[in-house]
């Protein structure tokens, strides 16, 4: 237990009053009353005012404390999560309250089942201290599900509301009752919030009910049956996957050491993550022990959850920031080996049509919505026309469909550097977040990499000098490959996907000359292109000093 002055004992006030309300509230839509109206609305003020207490508590404990273990301010701020949503509660009580007053006929709603609501409501309030008390995983979780139960109760609620509504002389009536259910509804809310706020605590991580109930799912499909609180669940932050991704691995035992191996958990739509089980079962076959393993899958609605092997090693992005030449040398060794290695076995030598500028238009608003205003007007500069972007975009499309790969190999579909680990001690690679692996031109994994290199926003000149060289070393390799495999349009493809490369990675950049430096860099290339033509597309040469800064 905290030993903070206070705030438990705020935290229990606040329970209890916005107890009290409830209690108050249902007694108040049984038998209206002046006396409980207005006990109800000026209790409200004390509860924001024990909120705003708990609150800069809760703030000041944290900031001040330095000696707060993480379990702690766990609970601290699973605390101030839990206060903020019992406000809410008892603002709801007083919204439901003024709603009583415009019924004609309070009686009413009796005919509706308010008074089941009501007691899931209490049932859910009461849970909450014990539950924080013990630490009690199962009763968290039962709190979490009061949400479930009311918006059964209010769907069902509902639809007799809307057949009232239709055949009621006064409409008015049966939508002043239905905004009463739905202040009701939104209390289920609150207690879902206040449910998770106990899991976070408990477990140590924030993660909403369904993702962790997906959790348990996968870790009983992949055949661990050790208790939930005994598994220790860390988030993975930084991922523009779309997927909740964590580490799960047993709690430490005292001296240390896991129990169990660590795993990665992954849990998004169904068509991304059984997306991700099929390539990585694919990857797994061809090339055992470059991808994780597949401990467990499971699906549930519209989701599904995937349980993989933690693989060892850093990320490349990692490495450049910290490392020397040596050893990056080393691993682009490495890199190289293996890609030659999955190219040669899955080429096939079949023509791939390009799709790069399509890519753009796909991201086109949300490059927009981060930088609006990076979109280039078309201008006249004494007697040249200069195109917008929009005209450079539609031209290339054009282009583009003229030209082909000769040749097709299994890429990953999002090459960055934070998408490939090396293992130092095994001295080997492995590749991470394959859900958009596929068929495709080897061309667009080369250049993801090349500008996730490029764009790393670190300036000083020893580590621009370390990227530049990595760019320049893994761009010949892949020129070299090229040459060996008789790939005559190599440049020209460089091209369209850098400009791809280029224009798409700068809604990931907020620095705004650095994005600009970017479009600017797709606005040259495109032009480029253009300006090649009528020649034959397989003399374009690929001016690369593109690809340096």
């Amino acid at each position: 237990m905290i030993t903070f002055e206070g705030l438990e004992e705020n935290l229990k006030f606040i329970i209890l009053e916005v107890e009290n309300q409830v209690i108050s509230l249902s007694r108040f839509i049984k038998h209206p009353s002046r006396n409980l109206y207005e006990r109800i609305i000026t209790k409200d003020d004390y509860i924001d005012n024990l909120k705003i207490i708990i609150e800069n508590k809760c703030f000041s404990k944290i900031h001040s404390d330095k000696a707060l273990r993480k379990k702690e301010i766990n609970r601290i701020r699973s605390i101030q999560i839990i206060c903020v949503n019992f406000e809410r509660i008892a603002d709801f009580c007083v919204n439901i309250t003024r709603q009583m007053g415009y019924l004609s006929d309070v009686n009413l709603i009796r005919n509706y089942g308010y008074e089941e609501m009501i007691d899931a409501i209490k049932e859910g309030i009461a849970k909450v201290l014990p539950v924080l008390k013990a630490a009690d995983l199962t009763g968290a979780l039962a709190i979490c599900k009061s949400e479930l139960a009311l918006d059964q109760m209010y769907k069902k609620n509902f639809d007799q509301l809307m057949f009232d509504v239709r055949k009621a002389y006064d409409p008015r009536e049966p939508i002043t009752i239905l905004f009463i259910f739905r202040y009701l509804e939104r209390i289920g809310d609150a207690l879902l919030n206040i449910g998770e706020a106990l899991i976070f605590y408990i477990i140590g991580e924030k993660i909403k009910i369904e993702q962790f109930q997906a959790l348990q799912s996968t870790l009983d499909v992949a055949g661990i049956r050790e208790p939930i609180h005994e598994i220790d669940f860390q988030s993975i932050w930084g991922t523009r996957s779309g997927c909740r991704i964590g580490r799960v691995e047993k709690k430490q035992r005292d001296d240390g050491v896991p129990d169990v191996q660590s795993s990665i958990f992954k849990e998004g739509t169904i068509k991304k993550i059984s997306r991700e089980k099929s390539n990585l079962e694919r990857w797994q076959k061809t090339f055992s022990g470059l991808v994780a393993d597949i401990y467990g899958y499971n699906e549930d609605g519209d989701n599904a959850s995937l349980l993989v092997e933690y693989l060892p090693g850093c990320t490349l992005d990692e490495i450049i920031l910290t490392s020397d030449t040596d050893p990056i040398d080393n691993i682009l060794f490495v890199l190289k080996q293996t890609l030659s290695e999955v190219w040669c076995s899955t080429l096939e030598k079949k023509p791939v049509a390009m799709n790069y500028i399509q890519q753009i238009f796909d991201r086109w608003e949300d490059i927009l919505r981060v930088h609006p205003d990076s979109h280039r007007a078309s201008s006249v500069m004494g007697k040249k026309k200069i195109s917008s972007s929009a005209e450079l975009l539609k031209k290339c499309h054009q282009l583009e469909r003229n030209i082909s790969a000769p040749f097709s190999v299994l890429i990953h579909g999002d090459f960055n550097v934070s998408n490939v680990l090396y293992d130092h001690i095994q001295q080997r690679i492995h590749f991470i977040d394959l859900n958009r692996s596929r068929e495709f031109d080897y061309i667009q994994d080369v250049s993801v990499f090349l500008i996730s290199n490029f764009r790393i926003p670190v300036f000083e000149p020893v580590v621009r000098e370390r990227l530049n060289h990595i760019i320049e070393d893994f761009f010949y390799y892949t020129r070299a490959f090229a040459d060996d495999h008789k790939d005559n349009t190599f440049d020209i493809r460089m091209a369209f996907a850098l400009v791809r490369s280029f224009y798409t990675s700068t809604r990931f950049e907020l620095n705004f000359e650095f994005a600009m430096e970017m479009f600017l860099r797709a606005h040259f290339l495109m032009e480029k292109i253009l300006d090649h033509r009528p020649k034959s597309m397989k003399s374009f040469k690929l001016p690369t000093e593109i690809l340096f800064m």
